[in-house]
């Protein structure tokens, strides 16, 4: 038996925890309680103390959606997530260039051009004069459209004149030339010639991006990287070894639809694993994102009348993709950000309904743009709905361009949790910041941190407790860990340490520091 005492605790919510002190089994919490008491009950026993210097103890904070590999490449690649304009993106891109062995290519992510004064990205022309000769490829901030220069276009082997594909396309100026815009399965001719990185490399990314989730606070995450990694079996390898090399970070996995063979093949079933990696749902798209104009409306977008968005799949081919599913047991995680591509797939969940969700939920992933009856459906099939905090934050206010009228059920987290659906709270990273304090700060605030107003759709404002049970019960119960969530006998030690009162004020959560992150009873950081 292994016996920590966590001791010199201020809980989050002192009502419910009275005491200083956690005494934890083999990863478990067995009491909660005064630590002069509860090493009366530890007598004659083997204990380890660690002091928690009278810091605060939140239950072990949660990421529901991000993309953990992605994150970690991020760190490593040119982020334009603070440009302010074109110019200074292409100011970036030339640095990068003059740093760059020729003919390399030169990779980089989430810029936004709705950021930009005027708003307008870059023309392919104009990224040629600052990538050089480099093939140049930039991924924007929703992960569903792309810019490229003509390098980047020749190496891919598309020209004006090549058509576009079924379920994305070429962006094209008034001239019909090419403007560098690629979008959603359009991307897939220029992935297909960017160097593949080699194990070692996907291994030192996945490793950077737990260490960054644990110095923020995050105890686990639930992560699709299946197609950064290439298989199942390489993904399940590196975070063995990763454990093995003492890393103490829990994942979820979700799995890629496109490896459902693989899986079959491997014997991979859901909820298969043990405390630090599980298996989770099929994750599918069903359509795209609204910076680019490829969510999936009901509706033509307000601001581009022409247009109702992009189906990533018809109807009878999500309903045949979540059979696939089904018939290996599986659950599903599904992109849906507009309201259609939200109504499209819960008619694919209602037609090849999951057996047993108690085990695991399947997941509507983002929600941005639902309906009451849309709301009503996913009531019925007990699904999760997996949101995204911080897009309020990124989306607004050009998103009511977009929308128009369309407002009642728009990023409708208020809605959503009164409705009686089960919400789990994540960030999207590296679309997003990983830093869970920001996302909890959007939820409440509904606007960035820098702005001072009463929010964007203010009836939408969550508290700090549902903001926090978002990424905590939340997480959990999107997950099917009925043992995790909270701080109690009986549940699994998870911990974030912080070093303020979160409860005080919205604001706290923008200063508040991590200062140490437990998982399953073991220190995975500290600061103290």
């Amino acid at each position: 038996m292994s016996f920590i005492l966590f001791k010199n605790a201020k809980f989050a919510h002192p009502a419910s925890h009275p005491g200083d002190a956690v005494l934890v089994e083999d990863g478990v919490i067995r009491a909660v309680g005064h630590a002069s008491d509860l090493t009366l009950q530890l007598a004659g026993k083997e204990v380890q103390t660690i002091d928690w210097q009278g810091q605060y103890v939140l239950p072990g904070l949660v990421d529901s959606h991000m993309h953990l590999a992605m994150h970690g490449m991020k760190l490593d690649m040119l982020d334009f997530t603070e440009a302010a304009s074109k110019e200074e993106m292409l100011q970036m891109i030339r640095n990068r260039a003059a740093v760059t062995p020729p003919g390399e290519w030169i990779l980089g992510l989430n810029w936004n051009e709705n950021n930009f004064s005027p708003s307008a990205a870059p023309h392919r022309t104009e990224l040629d004069e600052a990538a050089g000769d480099h093939p140049l490829y930039l991924t924007r901030t929703c992960f569903h459209a792309f810019l490229g220069n003509s390098e980047a276009f020749r190496r891919a082997g598309v020209a004006a004149s090549t058509p576009d594909p079924e379920s994305g396309a070429f962006g094209r100026d008034e001239d019909g030339d090419l403007n560098g815009w690629i979008y959603e399965e359009a991307s897939a001719a220029f992935a297909k010639v960017q160097p593949e990185p080699d194990y070692a490399v996907k291994k030192a990314a996945v490793r950077r991006g737990i260490l960054d989730a644990l110095r923020l606070g995050l105890t686990a995450v639930h992560t699709e990287d299946l197609r950064l990694l290439g298989s199942a079996d390489t993904m399940l390898r590196i975070h063995r070894e990763l454990r093995e090399e003492g890393l103490v970070f829990r994942t979820h996995q979700l799995m890629f639809h496109t490896f459902l063979d693989e899986m079959k093949e491997l014997g991979i079933l859901p909820n298969q694993g043990d405390e630090w990696i599980r298996i989770g749902a099929v994750k599918m798209f069903s359509d795209g994102a609204l910076g680019g104009r490829t969510a999936l409306l009901r509706e033509p977008y307000s601001d581009a009348p022409e247009t109702s968005g992009m189906a990533i799949q018809t109807q009878e081919h999500l309903n045949e993709m979540v059979s696939r599913a089904r018939a290996l047991g599986y659950p599903v995680a599904v992109h849906a950000i507009g309201d259609l591509a939200a109504d499209m797939t819960l008619t694919a969940m209602e037609t090849h309904r999951l057996q047993d969700h108690s085990v695991l939920p399947d997941r509507l992933i983002h929600g941005q743009i639902v309906h009451a009856d849309s709301v009503a459906r996913m009531k019925q099939l007990h699904l999760a709905a997996d949101i995204q905090p911080r897009f309020v934050a990124s989306d607004f206010p050009w998103v009511l361009d977009r929308v128009g009228r369309r407002t009642d059920y728009l990023y409708a987290w208020k809605k959503l949790i009164d409705s009686g659906v089960d919400c789990a709270g994540g960030s999207d990273a590296p679309i997003e910041p990983l830093d869970p304090f920001l996302g909890l700060h959007a939820a409440v605030t509904r606007r960035r941190p820098e702005e001072i107003h009463e929010g964007y759709l203010p009836e939408e404002k969550l508290s700090i407790k549902e903001a926090v049970d978002l990424f905590t019960q939340g997480s959990a119960k999107a997950a099917g860990e009925s043992n995790r969530g909270e701080i109690k006998e009986g549940m699994a030690a998870d911990f974030t340490v912080v070093d303020r009162d979160i409860f005080d004020s919205p604001e706290s959560l923008l200063q508040t520091q991590v200062r140490m992150t437990i998982v399953n009873g073991q220190v995975g950081y500290s600061s103290m």
